[in-house]
């Protein structure tokens, strides 16, 4: 699962396996917001109390990027995250082009998704990420970079690095990248909602027209992303390949 391209230039902007991996990363994203924000929807109906409405949306959202990851990744490295994207282009896995286009896709897929949902359950609304009371935008900024940083550090150490297509740690990657993303779940949902994903929170956003702290879910990602995507392509990339 590599995100590199072979194919690079002019030739790239015309080449239809491009189109295809944005398209794919449509239909992933489409299926990881459509059981993430629709989980949400369907604990405030169930009869259970806040801890098991939380363990159940962890674990709908760690089981949907399993799936999301797991379908995507022949065709476009599975990133179904634009923060995800951003690492792969920071650390120089990923063109221009490609990002930019991974980005609208990813973001056309959350928002036809929260389309869906909408209609679904009766015009009800999709739930928007905010900060819970007491939870200050600086901070909130802060708590989604560090998770954030840790989801795309899982995803360059079990898909990016080349090592890992050469032992068994590739074919479990979509399991371990949806595992820290429930973790994270659990830590941050009470929190700020846990998104570490700005496509996943521009749709319910733009749906519901809602945009209250909403920079918030794009500064923390994309800088958490960006980071852990150049430091471990410099690091432990770079330097062991030299040394």
């Amino acid at each position: 699962m590599a995100f590199r391209s072979s194919i690079r230039g002019t030739r790239e902007a015309t080449h239809r396996h491009t189109f295809k991996a944005a398209l794919s990363e449509f239909i992933s994203t489409l299926i990881f917001v459509f059981a993430s924000s629709g989980s949400t929807i369907a604990v405030k109906n169930l009869p259970v109390d806040a801890p098991s409405a939380l363990v159940i949306v962890a674990v709908a959202n760690a089981f949907a990027l399993f799936v999301a990851v797991s379908v995507s990744t022949n065709v476009s490295g599975g990133h179904v995250n634009p923060a995800v994207t951003f690492g792969a282009f920071i650390g120089g896995n990923l063109t221009l082009l490609r990002c930019i286009l991974f980005w609208i896709a990813q973001i056309l897929g959350s928002i036809f998704a929260c389309l869906l949902l909408k209609f679904t359950i009766g015009g009800q609304g999709v739930p928007v990420f905010e900060l819970s009371s007491g939870v200050k935008e600086g901070k909130a900024v802060v708590l989604e970079m560090v998770m954030t940083f840790g989801l795309v550090y899982a995803v360059h150490a079990t898909t990016v690095d080349p090592r890992s297509r050469k032992n068994s740690l590739g074919a479990i990657a979509p399991l371990v990248i949806g595992f820290i993303f429930g973790a994270n779940v659990l830590v941050a949902g009470p929190l700020d909602g846990a998104s570490m994903n700005p496509a996943a929170s521009f749709g319910p956003a733009l749906v519901g027209w809602s945009w209250k702290n909403h920079w918030v879910y794009w500064v923390g990602p994309l800088v958490g992303g960006g980071l852990a995507g150049f430091l471990y392509e410099l690091v432990f990339v770079s330097f062991t390949s030299q040394s």
